[in-house]
């Protein structure tokens, strides 16, 4: 892996950004982001993940190549949250569980770009609509650990989970980038053309913003991460390895290409902060970004970034060979 691409991911504007929130509160700054703003920018992100999600779902090269990836991928989001949830709730509490349990059920983008330039570099092809199965998986992991939550702490009856899921479903958060989604698979080309310059362009400034608030946030609460620290650190670095090992694994038997299955395992090993941390902090305040934000951020990102992502595709080679 290019050390100089590395250093560019780990180094880049978002993520200096968070390092500069939990900079503030240790030097007892007074910095903060207001509420309402930090609402926006929750939503900003989400709108423009699920626009740009939709837009390459609609140019698409070929449906029948795409529904194998992406129903993989819809599949990923799902399963990871449910099996960590069950784990993850004999250490911590069911809000802080769900939490977590959707962030690793969730994405990185970063680390998704990151292994797209290392395909890049390589020479390796891969699909355009693989950047809609990063969207895509954004939903399904918030959806399912709102509804873990809910089941876990309104009972188990048949109408409460008709309740919980329609919460889920209608949850601002969730709803945003499902709209998005949708509406990037309706417009044409011209009027995306309209919206781009403030989906696109403005990201990583508001990206930037979004993760100043997350530092600050996750620097106040990072307690609670310290004092389950030793499980916590364990669950950051296995189950990102379990889920990269399992993928590799079904990509071949599901007729796969190498390079989709590459970026595929990327998102199966890693962990959102970005979309999850904006839909948990609107739909379960009680969860600690202190907990969940440090742990995919602090551990599974670099774990993914300067390991993971030379690793998985030299035994994804093997596999192919």
């Amino acid at each position: 892996m290019n050390t100089s691409l590395i250093l560019e991911n780990l180094l880049s504007p978002p993520i200096l950004f968070f390092i500069g929130g939990l900079l503030a509160v240790l030097v007892r700054s007074d910095l903060e982001i207001p509420r309402e703003v930090a609402k926006f920018l929750s939503l900003f992100l989400l709108f423009s993940i699920g626009l740009k999600g939709g837009i390459e779902l609609a140019h698409g090269e070929d449906w029948a190549l795409m529904l194998k990836p992406l129903g993989f991928a819809v599949f990923l989001a799902v399963i990871v949250p449910i099996y960590t949830f069950y784990i993850l709730k004999r250490k911590i509490d069911i809000y802080n569980a769900g939490a977590i349990a959707a962030t690793y059920g969730s994405v990185s983008a970063v680390t998704f770009v990151t292994a797209v330039a290392f395909l890049e570099q390589s020479g390796v092809a891969f699909g355009g609509h693989m950047i809609a199965a990063l969207a895509i998986m954004e939903s399904p992991a918030i959806i399912v650990g709102v509804i873990l939550i809910g089941r876990s702490t309104k009972g188990k009856g048949k109408n409460n989970f008709k309740s919980v899921l329609h919460e889920a479903l209608t949850n601002g958060s969730v709803f945003i980038i499902l709209l998005s989604l949708v509406i990037g698979l309706l417009i044409s080309d011209e009027q995306y053309k309209g919206v781009a310059p403030f989906s696109e362009h403005l990201f990583k400034g508001i990206l930037s913003l979004f993760m100043l608030d997350m530092g600050l946030l996750a620097g106040k609460r990072i307690s609670g991460l310290k004092a389950k620290g030793g499980f916590l650190l364990a669950f950051g670095i296995i189950i990102p390895l379990l889920n990269a090992g399992f993928t590799m694994l079904l990509c071949p038997l599901l007729g796969i290409s190498l390079g989709n299955a590459f970026l595929l395992t990327i998102l199966a090993a890693s962990a959102s902060y970005i979309a999850v941390p904006a839909a948990m902090r609107m739909a379960v305040p009680q969860a600690n970004p202190g907990i969940y934000v440090p742990l995919s951020l602090g551990i599974t990102f670099p774990l993914n970034i300067i390991v993971g992502i030379p690793v998985y595709y030299s035994l994804l080679e093997l596999i192919y060979a």
